[in-house]
């Protein structure tokens, strides 16, 4: 095997990623006879976290398959919904602080790292924890000791959100994960929060919930209607 060249296209999906020079059709690039196919498309820039199938000559071949001279290469994008074995649990990078709190107000396990504990360590807890890493760092997605992947596309919380959700499809169960830490909820009986609440919450409010975990306590405040919004937007689109 020697240097040579492919053709390669890849699917409009995957237009953000790549050059322009490489958009809207065919493209040469030079392989050097010893780079997997894989290795070719991280170095154009698309991280195989948002890569379908690969398909050399008309057939789909694996990441780890060398290109040679005179190929034609076909990059898809990555299926919607994406399947995914269940229990479906994310982990999202340092900035995604909204999304994380939005996902667990619906009930998704959306672990998040604040301080910043750095690509390696991220890349670790996925893998032992089996959590799909979310990210909007092309880099840290490209690290092979990762669970799974994905990246997000827009700079926009509600954006981000329906992005997710749609790739994805967790199911949803509003209200009953803690947005401050994960944990999940449980009823909380009045009584035993009195004293420990605000006295114009005490005397306005009678439903309460709070985290097993970290303590948070939980009832329908002011901000109330603006997070229902958010559930009844992604139960409206996403809800099964």
């Amino acid at each position: 095997m020697g240097i040579g060249e492919v053709t390669v296209e890849f699917a409009s999906e995957l237009a953000p990623f790549v050059a322009a020079g490489l958009r809207g059709g065919a493209s040469r690039v030079r392989v050097d006879g010893v780079s997997s196919v894989g290795h070719v498309v991280e170095s154009l820039g698309v991280p195989l976290t948002e890569v379908g199938a690969l398909v050399v000559n008309a057939e789909t071949v694996g990441p780890a398959y060398v290109p040679v001279d005179g190929d034609s290469l076909v990059v898809r994008a990555v299926t919607r919904p994406q399947p995914m074995p269940e229990p479906m649990r994310f982990l999202l990078d340092i900035h995604l602080g909204t999304l994380a709190r939005r996902l667990r107000l619906l009930g998704v396990d959306a672990a998040y790292e604040n301080p910043d504990i750095g690509d390696a360590a991220l890349a670790a807890r996925s893998a032992a924890e089996r959590r799909i890493l979310l990210s909007r760092d092309r880099g840290l997605l490209r690290r092979r000791e990762i669970y799974a992947g994905a990246y997000v596309y827009s700079h926009q919380p509600a954006e981000q959100l329906d992005d997710v959700l749609s790739r994805f499809t967790p199911g949803l169960a509003p209200w009953t994960r803690c947005t401050t830490c994960n944990g999940l909820l449980r009823e909380a009986d009045k009584t035993a929060m009195r004293g420990r609440l605000p006295d114009q919450t005490e005397q306005t409010y009678d439903t309460f919930a709070q985290c097993v975990d970290c303590g948070q306590t939980y009832w329908k405040g002011a901000h109330h209607a603006r997070l229902d919004a958010i559930v009844a937007h992604a139960q409206r689109k996403f809800g099964s």
